[in-house]
């Protein structure tokens, strides 16, 4: 499985990188939520050169032109509720003819300190990823749960050509359990590869709960009672 980490290159993607940590560049709620669509923007463009390309004749006023194009519709972009949605635009902005796929995961803290984190699924709307390639785009993985919890409902519907995870902050402990949950011939995406996790499962140093610095603060992730 490849790994490829972005903050190891010299991009314009570490501008945007150093607005989303820093704290007074949060209190903008549009500019955090811009520079997460911008990474993804510039993520899928990078990732879009290894996808593969047959020409196209197109015809100009004047003429006409072999142009090496690749087939949008054999693109399946997904994301999961809600923190992904700015990312997931982003990438969308440039794979204007994909499908899209959308996995409500979220974490439970299963104790009073907050230190122990489960996973919970709840709704997945996806077309079939059967033979296509499959786009998982998350901001953040901290423990992996959410991403491996991801992976696993959209393979219900089919075994895609290609699985490439996409995110903008990576702990390794998180890498290792999304590693195990993808085919060996998987491609993880990062803006960054952080030191690690607290004793709280975020990301240190991170730049803290994404989904609250894109859309406010939650009381937290519950449960809707369903009609018996």
């Amino acid at each position: 499985m490849e790994i490829i980490n972005f903050s190891e290159q010299n991009s314009i993607i570490n501008h945007y990188m150093a607005e989303l940590r820093d704290k007074s560049y949060q209190k903008n709620r549009l500019l955090f939520r811009r520079n997460v669509e911008r990474i993804g923007e510039l993520m899928a463009y990078e990732l879009s050169k290894t996808l593969e390309y047959k020409p196209k004749t197109v015809k100009t006023p004047l003429g006409t032109v072999d142009i090496p194009l690749t087939r949008q519709e054999d693109i399946v972009v997904a994301t999961v509720l809600r923190a992904g949605l700015p990312f997931h635009q982003g990438f969308l902005n440039i794979f204007d003819g994909a499908d899209n796929a959308f996995v409500s995961a979220f974490r439970m803290y299963l104790n009073r300190e907050h230190t122990e984190v489960g996973i919970h699924t709840e709704y997945i709307a996806t077309p079939s990823v059967k033979g296509r390639t499959l786009l998982i785009v998350d901001p953040m993985l901290a423990t992996g749960g959410s991403l491996a919890a991801a992976i696993e409902s959209l393979l219900e519907a089919g075994k895609p050509k290609k699985i490439h995870v996409c995110c903008i902050i990576a702990a390794p402990e998180g890498l290792e359990v999304v590693r195990q949950a993808l085919p060996d011939d998987g491609t993880i995406w990062c803006a960054s590869i952080d030191q690690g996790m607290n004793e709280h499962k975020y990301i240190v140093p991170g730049f803290g709960d994404c989904g609250d610095l894109c859309y406010g603060e939650k009381l937290s992730a519950l449960r809707l009672p369903t009609d018996k």
